[in-house]
């Protein structure tokens, strides 16, 4: 019960965006697109956006473990791990702990 975000962004890409269709292809090459790429596709198109309010954002449990891996893989701490991804270094320990990692 989730939207179709393929659907939706492809429809915001070809009326507003056309040109940056290229770009964005290879979103939408993948099955589903999770939290992660949501993100990424809005910095891709709106990049200059800076989102202040962190409240609204969540995440499925596949991007919570591909960012808990690339933690492990960079060797960060929870601190960097949250200023890379703008998280809560609280959030990222929470993460950890329900998940036992």
């Amino acid at each position: 019960m989730c939207p179709d975000y393929k659907k939706i962004y492809t429809d915001l890409i070809s009326e507003k965006f056309p040109l940056k269709l290229n770009e964005c292809q290879d979103f939408f090459n993948k099955k589903t697109l999770n939290s992660l790429d949501i993100i990424q596709l809005n910095n891709v198109l709106f990049p200059n956006n800076k989102f202040n309010d962190q409240k609204h954002k969540s995440y499925d449990k596949q991007s919570i473990f591909e960012m808990l891996k690339y933690q492990r893989e960079e060797k960060l701490n929870n601190s960097q791990l949250a200023l890379h991804f703008k998280l809560s270094r609280n959030t990222v320990a929470a993460w950890k702990k329900k998940y036992k990692i």
